[in-house]
Parts: structure tokens; sequence; C-alpha cells
């Protein structure tokens, strides 16, 4: 026995897993509380109160008696805490109590609904229930989390990625979030576009829905209106190309001109990322709106009646243009300053004039760049909430037909859903194509050697218009800003220009009463549950992201391009999708937190994940793997390498992924205007509420303190990356 000893390991990390999925079965509230971020359950009936009971007082109580078999799941590991991890018994038993006790409660969550079970097969084998299920809670997720851990335990035991539980347990843990928080939603949404009025489906009266006119109609081409879906279609395409040549135009200038004033121009470009989407819109109403200074202004020049031509495609179109040209610069910026100088000298040396050579090698090495920009404002333009609420007028679109569909009168889930698919299937289709256009061509052209070159200057031909372009496009851009700042401290447009400070003061009016201070201004409560949701959104984005970006650079599995997709699969998904999916999926048991600020968070970590994958992969490829290598030499296991030599060395990457979630969290419109409550209400919900009342005033001067704030946060956070930057650059002497 005592030479057998040293191979009866304490199995720490198997021990926590069985404490935790104990605590959750039998301390913690099995169902949901009424509010996820508050404990008041712990003083009022927890343990017994049903509301608040664990899953072992309910069986005990002889209450919900479906969860009774997860704890013989959650014995069975404590039978094998004393044997090897080499005994083929120990991977067995964990694998089998792992893998049934969370398919087992997936099954009873999906299978018992509100009403008692959920399927008429399911009343016929085991007859009615009279017993309901509630949405989970403290309990079950911690319950769940632990048999999907233990589960990886016996995988890696088993031999799974080479033993290795860190990676096994993350590739397990990604996958079971992307699972329930991407596909799952998106299947709900997918079933409920073939739901009937009596409750039940039907592939029949699927299709009558999905080619209904006011979707495919052609009407524009005979003086009427066309369909939803072609507009939206020709919209994004318009809204693509523009953005993508408008991108391109600016990221000429600043790599191949002698501009100098790029800094200034960068950072100009740049600011619309930082507005709320809607925002562009309202300042255009102030400009060319019925009573907008340049209508009345050439009106009254030309002595004819103002229009409401801004009101339509073309109001949207400067506004998307406006919003998404700043995201076709960033994807572009890195590609045309990556395209190798010494090649497009050597196509000068060859006798290749300046047009010459920007046609034949540098253009063609900026394909992938090109095709990103495009896709990126299509899908923006296709998810695009704000702005065609703002100036659509009867131009109408996909994304808000679902959101009236949702909350106007007619409540059609249907439509709603069938709407999504469309524009889902539009998305996924613009996705293809570009992976289709851009082919297996290699366009590689920054090596290990280095390359002291420098490129060459935009040939004249080219050099005019794209002058004149960022010339006016840049003007009309400050502009427009002007007329935002404007427009925030006058008191009511076109009517009274009198300079005031009132709708700052309605916003953010503070107060000092016998309690102390008190934000007293209406914005406070929507600025505060923005700022929390976004502050906790953000690192938990970064977070997933960045492990996910691990996996998929240094890690080689089974369906290893199956899991790429996956966690890029909601990149393609527009937010207005995901509001209708995430509505659907979680208003109802097992998984009940629509209203709660708990599906806001959500939300944004698993709509913002893709960004965080594709910043961590880039800087994860140019770290050498012998650096993870020398350390799991040395002894240290994935889980230690990854935490003290990689991520030190991913600061940049980091910080850009909690830069954009953050942004994103406080300007997002699209997901969120189908999942506020009242309780937990976002800063852009509130201002597209005041839009909607006409106060433009307030509306404008709480999205202008918005911007200042993100302007704050934006910059202190590229602070800290120039800082890292600085400090790997200056290692040598002075460096750490």
């Amino acid at each position: 026995m005592r030479n057998a000893a040293p191979g009866r390991t304490s199995h720490p990390v198997l021990i926590f897993w069985i404490i935790a999925g104990w605590v959750g079965f039998a301390l913690l509230p099995w169902y949901g509380v009424d509010d996820f971020y508050s404990f008041g359950w712990l003083a009022d009936g927890w343990p017994l109160d049903k509301d608040y009971a664990p899953a072992a007082a309910l069986v005990a109580q002889g209450q919900k008696l479906w969860l009774a078999p997860m704890a013989l799941a959650l014995i069975a590991p404590l039978l094998v805490l004393r044997r090897p991890k080499s005994d083929p018994v120990f991977a067995r038993v964990l694998i089998a109590a792992g893998a049934f006790g969370f398919a087992w409660l997936v099954a009873q969550g999906l299978g018992i609904g509100l009403r008692g079970f959920n399927a008429g097969w399911l009343d016929a084998l085991f007859g009615p229930l009279d017993d309901r299920q509630f949405g989970m809670g403290y309990g079950a997720l911690v319950t769940a989390t632990a048999f999907l851990f233990l589960l990886t335990q016996g995988l890696a035991a088993h031999g799974a990625v080479n033993g290795d539980v860190f990676v096994t347990s993350a590739i397990a843990g990604v996958v079971a979030v992307v699972g329930i928080f991407v596909f799952f939603p998106i299947a709900k949404m997918l079933l409920a576009a073939f739901a009937t009025d009596d409750g039940g489906y039907s592939v029949a009266g699927f299709f009558p829905k999905l080619f209904d006119p006011r979707i495919w109609g052609l009407g524009c081409l005979s003086g009427g209106q066309c369909g939803a879906a072609w507009n939206s279609l020709f919209l994004a395409i318009l809204v693509g190309v523009l953005t993508t040549l408008l991108g391109l135009a600016f990221a000429l200038v600043l790599t191949r001109s002698g501009f100098r004033y790029k800094r200034l121009l960068r950072a100009l470009t740049v600011l619309p990322i930082i507005t709320p989407p809607f925002v562009i819109g309202l300042a255009i109403i102030l400009l060319f709106g019925l009573s907008g200074t340049v209508t009345t202004g050439i009106a009254a020049t030309l002595g004819i009646e103002p229009s409401r031509w801004i009101y339509g495609l073309w109001g949207v179109l400067i506004a998307q243009l406006l919003a998404f040209t700043p995201i076709a610069f960033l994807v572009l910026i890195g590609v045309v300053e990556g395209v190798s100088p010494s090649m497009e000298e050597a196509a000068q040396t060859l006798r290749a004039n300046r047009w010459q050579t920007f046609r034949t090698v540098s253009l063609p090495l900026m394909r992938p760049g090109l095709a990103n920009a495009f896709l990126l404002g299509f899908i923006e333009s296709m998810a695009d909430f704000g702005n065609p609420l703002v100036l659509g007028g009867n131009f109408d679109v996909l994304s808000t037909e679902i959101f009236f569909a949702i909350v106007g009168a007619q409540y059609d889930q249907s439509r709603a859903a069938i709407l999504a698919v469309v524009l889902l299937a539009f998305t996924l289709g613009a996705f293809y194509l570009q992976r289709f256009w851009l082919g297996r061509k290699s366009y590689t052209t920054v090596t290990g050697k280095g390359d002291s070159g420098v490129h060459p200057r935009m040939p004249s031909g080219l050099a005019i218009p794209v002058y004149v372009v960022v010339t006016l496009w840049s003007a009309f851009t400050l502009v427009v800003y002007g007329m935002i700042l404007y427009g925030s401290v006058v008191q009511l447009w076109g009517v009274d220009n009198t300079i005031t400070l009132k709708h700052y003061i309605t916003a953010f009016r503070v107060s000092w009463g016998e309690s102390g201070l008190r934000w007293t201004g209406s914005a406070w409560d929507s600025f505060w549950t923005t700022m929390m949701i976004a502050t906790i959104a953000a690192p938990l984005t970064a977070a997933v992201g960045l492990i996910t970006a691990y996996l998929l650079t240094r890690q080689k599995f089974a369906g290893k391009r199956a899991f790429e997709f996956g966690t890029m699969l909601s990149f393609a998904i527009p937010g207005t999708v995901i509001g209708v999916a995430y509505i659907l999926a979680f208003n109802v048991p097992p998984i009940e937190i629509t209203g709660t600020g708990l599906i806001l968070v959500i939300s944004f970590i698993f709509r913002n994940m893709p960004v965080g994958v594709r910043a961590g992969i880039a800087s994860m490829s140019q770290l050498d793997k012998s650096l993870d290598e020398s350390s799991l030499t040395l002894g240290a296991n994935s889980w230690q390498t990854f935490r003290a030599v990689i991520l030190p060395l991913l600061r940049p990457a980091i910080l850009a992924a909690l830069v954009y979630s953050f942004v994103r969290a406080m300007t997002a419109i699209s997901a969120v205007i189908f999942l506020v409550s009242a309780r937990y209400d976002m800063s852009t919900s509130y201002i597209i509420g005041r839009v909607e009342n006409n106060d433009y005033g307030l509306a404008i001067a709480y999205s202008t303190a918005l911007i200042f704030v993100m302007l704050a946060a934006v910059g202190l956070l590229q602070l800290l990356v120039g800082r890292t930057q600085i400090g790997r650059r200056t290692s040598h002497g002075e460096g750490h």
C-alpha cells in the first residue's frame, strides 16, 4: 500500500468541482430570484421557502422530483477520489457522471416548462404533470458548470487533447456558452418562424409569410414602394461599396501622401465610432430636415418650398456613411500600411509608373482588407436600427420592421422571426461570398525579414480625386458634429435659438438634500445602468475572446474549424436578430432572464466576442510558439503558461478588446432596444425615447455627454496601450 500511495493523488481541482456541484444542488436557490445581483433571499425564507429553496430541499419536500437523479451524478465522483488518474475507472466514472448530470439537467430544463411537459409525447409517456418549472437560478448554474467540468476532468484523464485539463476545460466551456447563447437562441428563432396562431408549428404556413409582398414587393419599379428585403439589400450594398471607397481614400491619404495633419485626420475618422448611432441622423435632420438650416436657407434663397427629401433612402444612406466609414477605415489602414514597400519598389525598378504599380501590385494585395471592409459595412447597414428609425420615413427596412413586429400593436413574433431569418440569410450570404471571392490565394507580404522600404506616393491621377473626396467628407463630418454640439445648447431648434444649458441640467441635474447628494436628473438612472453593464461586459468579453484565440492559435483538436465558425457566427449576425432571438429563447424557462441586467451583459459579451477573438489571434500569431514550449519544458502546465507567459505579452490586444466592447456596449441600440426594461434602461434606448417624443435637445445633449465620457475612457485606455508598446521598443537598455 505504501508503494501505491504516490499514485493516489488528492485531485484538488476535482474536489473543487465536486464541492461546487453539491453547493449548487444542496445550498443555493435552484430557481431564479427576482434580481440576479441581489442576495436578499438569504433573509427571506431560504432555504425552506419554495421560491428560494435549493434542489435538495425541494426533493426532500416531495416537490420537483425530476431533480433527484442529479444527486446520483454528484455522488459518483466521490467513489473515485482515491484512484489515480491513470486508472481507467477514474476517467470512465467522471465522464459518465458529468455527461449524465449535464444531459439530465438540460433535458429536464427543456422538457418541462410553465405548464408542465413541453411536448405531447412526454404527456403520453409519463402522464400529465401537475407541477411547473421556473427559470434556472444560482443553484442550477453552479451545478451545470460543475457537471461540465467533471466531464472535462474525465476526458482529460482519458487522454483528450494530450490529457491537458486546462485546454479540455476551455474548449468545453467555450463550446457550452456559445451553444447556449448563440446557437440556442438562433434555433429558437428559426423554430418561431414556423409558429402558427394556435400555438403549433406548420411548414405550410411559413412560406406565405416568407414571401409576403411587404417583404419582397417590387412596387418601386412602377412608382410604388419596394419590400423591406429589397430596400435593405440595396441600401447595404450601397453602404458597403461607398464606405469601403471612403475608408480607402482616408487610408491612402494617411499612408501615401505628405499630408501634414495626419493625427487630426485620424481622430476625425474615428470620432463616429464613439457616437450613439442615431445622433448622426438627428444632426442631419437639423441640417436638411423640413426646418433644417440648409433646407430653409436654400428655400429662402431660391424661393422654393422646403421638402422632406431627407426622409427616405438618401437620408439613411448619408447617416450610415457617416457612421460606418470609420469602421472601413480602421480595417483598411492596417492593410494599406501592411503592403510591403519593397514589392512596390521592385515594380518601379521594372519601369512601372506609379499608377501601374498601384493598380497591379498595391491594390491586389489590399484585396482582403477591401473584402472585409465591404462585409463590415454591409452587415452594419443591415443591422442598423437607429438611423432608419429616425430618417427612414416610408423607406422600410428589415431592422425597423422587426422592431415594429415585436413592440408594435400587432405583436407578431412569427413575422419578426421570419424577417430576422431573411436578414440573417443576407448577412451569412455576404459572409460566404466574401470568403469565396478571396479564395485561397496568399496575400502575405510581411515576413520575418526586415523591410525598410518607403511606400510610394499616390499617382497624381488618383491623388487629386482622393484629396477632393477626403476634404469634402471631412468638412461635412465637422459640420455634422458642430450641429450636434450646437443643437444641444439651443432652446428649441429652428424656433428659438437662444443659447441655454437647460437640456444638460434636465438630464444631469445634481442636488443636495437631507440625505446627501442626489442624482435628480432624468438621465442618471440609464447612465449609471449603462456604465455598470458596459463595465461588467467589457472584461468578460475580452476574457472569452482571448481564451478562444489561444485555443485557435496554440492548440490542435478535433473539430477546430467548426469551433472557429461557431465562435465567429455572432459576428455575421446583426444585432436586431440577436435581440429577437434572445427574447424568444430567454423569455421562458429554462433560462428566464428577459428584463434583467444579466441578459444585457450576455448579449454584449457574445455580440462583441469575435473582436476579442480576432485581436487575440492577430497578437498571438506574432508570438513564437517556442515561448510556450520553453514554459512547458520547465514544468509549467498550459494554464500557468497562458497566465504567466502569454497574457503579459497580449496587453495591447486585451486593451483593444476592452475599448471596443466598452464603446459598443455604451452605443449599441439594435439588440438593446428589445432587451431593456423599466428597471434596466440603457442610454441609447432612453435617447431614442426622447427622439420619439420630439425632444431633440435633450437627446442630443445626452448623446454629447456620452461622446465625451467615451472619449475620456478610450483616451485613458489608448494611453495604456501606448505605454505598453513603448516599453517593448525600449526594452534594450532602459526597458524591463
